[in-house]
């Protein structure tokens, strides 16, 4: 195998220009965990001629790993780091490693760095296993980040991908298909959303213990989708009821369930939902701008305190192609939804569902206004429709 002027195989010197721009202590644990992998592997076959036979799988293997995780990273899907971590998380939970001797689930997560130089020493016993496991792994994430549910989960908190990457390890990228992975993405979704709604955090019983257990099914191919949403289902309507996750919604003021929202209303609709590249989320009424004091009047706000009390609801949020939302700005409702302005463009020209419903609502009104009260009734609409999606319903 030819060498640099460093003695590094060449597919392999890409990871020194990394390092160079590393600010983060776990991605530089990360890296040097992926840089002890090969020196591992090159200590092992020099002087071994039966292993020597094994330097281009395990080469083809890195360069196939660092190819895809290369591609993950542009797309802010993944990088080395969360591949690691998730691949972490999964061999402990085949090894039993969360559960303690009395079967108590075991939240406590060792660092990459220990974990994979002290607890589970594949990088030097199993290199090319940890390596064919890695490229299984990021294939998959290659092929699935492309489905449209996906597309929304990935807003969420980025713990999600910890446990689906579990599920993953039951497939590879040829059998696995959104069908298969739709299930569990929602089961995801369901949980997450509470998280954004409710006042613990992450690190309580209700979530990261609750993932803990769940993964443990996750890895199984012997438990099925159906027994892993009835565990979702009971730990959802066991801990949590409709009436306070709806006022949470009526008051959220965020913009991750805006996503949830939009992809949910298309699923009721019939409708077909694909997020795209360049989108933003776009306040119906708009919340500032040069005509607002005429806007909020249009409105019925009649004051200040008022109107920022609702702008930021979610039946005022929508999400809307860059392009349009740059041309349309702080324009009228009537303007946005009826015309399209002089050498620009509106919703009548957008492919989500919530701003074509607009459209079709509001395009032949003769003066439309967009209200304190539309505002108000969309808001619950999208409560309701969230609430029943939560709670599986």
């Amino acid at each position: 195998m030819t060498q640099n002027g460093f003695g590094t195989p060449p597919i392999f010197s890409n990871l020194h220009k990394k390092i160079v721009t590393v600010l983060r202590s776990e991605t530089y644990q990360a890296i040097m965990i992926h840089l002890g992998i090969i020196i591992r592997f090159l200590q092992a076959v020099k002087g071994n001629p039966e292993k020597r036979g094994k330097e281009k799988e395990f080469a083809d293997l890195w360069k196939q790993l660092n190819n895809c995780i290369n591609e993950l990273e542009s797309t802010r899907i993944a990088d080395i780091n969360s591949i690691l971590m998730q691949y972490m998380y999964y061999i402990r939970t085949v090894n039993k490693e969360t559960i303690s001797e009395t079967g108590a689930i075991n939240v406590t997560t060792p660092g990459l760095r220990r974990y994979f130089t002290e607890v589970n020493k594949m990088p030097i016993t199993d290199p090319i296993g940890m390596c064919s496991d890695m490229v299984k792994l990021v294939k998959v994430w290659k092929k699935v980040s492309e489905y449209p549910q996906m597309k929304v989960l990935l807003k969420f908190n980025e713990n999600t991908k910890l446990f689906l990457a579990s599920y993953f390890f039951r497939f590879d990228e040829d059998n696995i298909t959104e069908e298969l992975v739709e299930p569990i993405l929602e089961c995801l979704l369901r949980l997450f959303s509470l998280l954004e709604l409710v006042d613990v955090g992450y690190s309580s019983k209700y979530f990261k213990t609750f993932l803990f257990g769940a993964e443990v099914k996750l890895v199984s191919k012997s438990t099925t989708v159906d027994a892993i949403t009835q565990d979702f289902n009971e730990h959802i309507r066991s801990n949590w009821d409709k009436e306070t996750i709806w006022a949470a919604l009526h008051d959220y003021d965020g913009n991750v369930l805006v996503y949830l929202n939009e992809f949910l209303f298309a699923k009721e609709k019939g409708l077909s939902f694909t997020l795209g590249t360049k989108y933003d989320i776009e306040h119906i009424m708009p919340y500032s701008g040069n005509n607002l004091q005429e806007i909020r009047k249009d409105a019925e706000i009649d004051s200040e305190e008022e109107f920022y009390g609702v702008v930021n609801k979610l039946g005022n949020k929508i999400l809307l192609e860059e392009k349009i939302n740059r041309a349309i700005g702080n324009e009228w409702f009537r303007t946005k939804v009826s015309t399209k302005l002089e050498n620009k463009t509106g919703y009548i020209d957008s492919k989500y569902p919530i701003a074509r419903a607009l459209v079709s609502k509001y395009q032949s009104a003769n003066k439309p206004y967009w209200k304190k009260d539309d505002i108000m009734s969309t808001t619950d609409k999208a409560s309701d429709r969230i609430v029943s999606f939560i709670f599986g319903e």
